[in-house]
């Protein structure tokens, strides 16, 4: 079950004025451009364990935090749900600075979603902008972690460096954080192993799950150290990279396979602050003029008689 209620409850941001205001804030006073988000892979691929489409739990997720903005959803393969259907009718216009923002649905630099992404916007000729993905972010080690405990292999709180309790012996003692996406991913993968660390009290290390030697030296190095049941977490949503290919490469290395991230709240807010980012980085955030703030109002702003 995604979320564990094992965890405490996290609360939706809230708004705040000033040079301390949370960074999700932003003011549309041109206009709120869409938000799209690229999913990789297909849409028959791109589902979590419930069989949900991740694309569509994710626009929800980040509804939470964007309620005022359009958003759309499309799969960077495939003919159902494309990413060029969520692109159409984004064109340029005068009455706003941009359509669209663009986020890519990946922890780390994915090279085959990335071009993906810019053949569509192409195609299309969408007035976009494209952020960066959903990682290196700090926040993906929390999520790595909830995996992990809903499947048995750590504890949902934070590891405890002594304990009068044997260890349990389905638990992990080494992790793998599996990087999909090719050049760049696994050094992404690393930000979230070291934060992974420090929250379980236990070795964690990345590797490229696409480059098997690369695995098998991670693993072994663990096993150097001691680790006799690694887990690897896969730091993917999901669909990039089939399920079927992940458990056969878990096999193959005696180790366990963690669930991928799916659609997660955390997530969503990381999208979000992606939106925010380029929104802010265009200088759409910018005090309103004197005579674009509404009229003040109650019993001491009344016009004289």
């Amino acid at each position: 079950m995604r979320n564990s209620d094992r965890l405490p409850p996290r609360e939706l941001p809230k708004r705040r004025s000033g040079r301390h205001r949370n960074p999700l804030s932003f003011d549309n006073w041109f206009g709120t451009p869409a938000l799209i988000m690229a999913v990789p892979g297909t849409a028959d691929r791109a589902k979590d364990a419930d069989g949900e489409s991740i694309g569509a739990r994710m626009a929800d997720l980040v509804r939470a935090y964007r309620p005022e903005v359009t958003i759309r959803y499309g799969h960077t393969e495939g003919d159902e749900q494309t990413l060029t259907e969520a692109l159409s009718g984004l064109d340029a216009s005068d009455d706003r600075p941009l359509a669209g923002v663009v986020v890519p649905l990946v922890t780390a630099p994915h090279t085959k979603t990335s071009a993906a992404i810019e053949a569509a916007v192409a195609e299309t000729g969408a007035d976009v902008r494209v952020t960066e993905g959903l990682g290196p972010h700090p926040m993906l080690a929390e999520v790595l972690h909830l995996r992990l405990a809903e499947s048995g292999y750590v504890r949902a709180d934070r590891m405890r460096l002594i304990s009068v309790v044997a260890r349990d012996t389905t638990m992990a003692d080494g992790v793998v954080v599996g990087a999909v996406g090719g050049e760049g991913a696994a050094g992404a993968a690393g930000v979230s192993a070291v934060l992974l660390a420090a929250r379980l009290g236990l070795t964690v290390l990345p590797a490229d799950l696409e480059d098997e030697a690369a695995l098998e030296q991670i693993l072994g190095q663990l096993n150097q150290g001691g680790c006799k049941r690694p887990v690897i977490a896969p730091s993917a949503l999901g669909p990039e990279l089939p399920r079927e290919e992940l458990e056969a490469l878990a096999s193959r290395f005696g180790a366990r396979l963690g669930e991928p991230l799916g659609a997660d709240s955390l997530l969503g807010k990381i999208a979000a602050l992606r939106y925010a980012e380029i929104l802010n980085s265009l200088g759409v955030e910018q005090p309103p003029t004197v005579e674009e703030l509404p009229a003040p109002v109650g019993s001491r702003h009344r016009p004289e008689a």
